[in-house]
């Protein structure tokens, strides 16, 4: 595994070591997913843009390796995974996805007289689909199966998401560049388990010629009994060598009648 390899594999496990730390309540299941951030792999610097057209044409970059972590303050989750496009990354063709990670949760249970009850999920996700490009314009679209396991503490039996769960799972992916400087990227996805929702739309502007940023807003939603919704601002793709970064802030409301900040950060490699 080279440098960026175990870069990155370092930034998803210390990810995952931070979810357990997050203080105080935790978060009711989001059935996160948050892909966008995968996106900004297919970002082309204004530069490269109005450059000529090389005569040689390299081997495309095949695959993306990628983890995020998503942290509020009633909880949080983390993930990563690999995509797979033989076609190449920036080319109409198939693609696979392969995703696991988990986190933690927490609601109000009426039937335990209304006690807190702290969640813990692990999910995975095999995702093949088709990739189509045209132009400045990119749709993925996925359908594939979901694996998720939910633990509760104390122990719920009204609970709609109780134990092991297999389901399936179909998502959309958009990135759109109307102009070399501006972005608009959106992704939505929907599972059986649950069922359970997330969808997000952001748009940015290029900055410095390194990076884009702009508002974004987001919905989660879980067991037909939780919603969140969230605003705030992005940072997409800042590249620093082989490596390149995402991050998310801003503010959050859900159901439960919580709210509060939001971070989330993520970091992807291609080959």
């Amino acid at each position: 595994m080279g440098w960026g390899g175990r870069f990155v594999a370092w930034c998803f496990w210390t990810a995952v070591a931070l979810v357990p730390t997050a203080g105080g309540a935790l978060a009711q299941s989001q059935d996160e997913d948050q892909d966008t951030h995968i996106l900004a792999a297919l970002a082309r610097p204004a530069s490269a843009q109005l450059a000529p057209v090389a005569p040689l044409v390299p081997d495309p970059e095949r695959w993306l390796v990628f983890s995020t972590a998503d942290i509020w303050h009633q909880g949080g989750f983390a993930y990563g995974g690999v995509l797979w496009a033989p076609s190449g990354l920036d080319r109409t063709g198939p693609v696979l996805k392969l995703m696991f990670g988990g986190g933690l949760y927490q609601y109000n249970s009426g039937a335990l007289g209304n006690l807190t009850v702290t969640g813990r999920e692990l999910s995975a996700v095999v995702l093949p689909g088709w990739r189509f490009v045209r132009d400045n314009v990119t749709v993925t679209l996925f359908v594939g199966y979901d694996r998720q396991a939910h633990r509760l503490t104390p122990d719920d039996p009204s609970a709609g998401l109780r134990g092991g769960y297999d389901g399936v799972r179909t998502a959309f992916e958009l990135w759109y560049q109307p102009t070399p400087w501006a972005m608009v990227a959106a992704d939505a996805a929907f599972s059986t388990i649950g069922p359970g929702y997330n969808a997000r739309l952001a748009t940015g502007v290029r900055v410095f010629d390194a990076f884009y940023i702009g508002p974004e807003v987001q919905a989660f939603g879980a067991d037909s009994n939780y919603r969140q919704i969230r605003a705030g601002l992005h940072v997409t793709g800042l590249r620093m060598g082989s490596i390149e970064w995402s991050a998310g802030a801003g503010w959050a409301e859900d159901s439960d009648d919580h709210s509060g900040a939001y971070g989330k950060l993520g970091v992807l490699t291609r080959r």
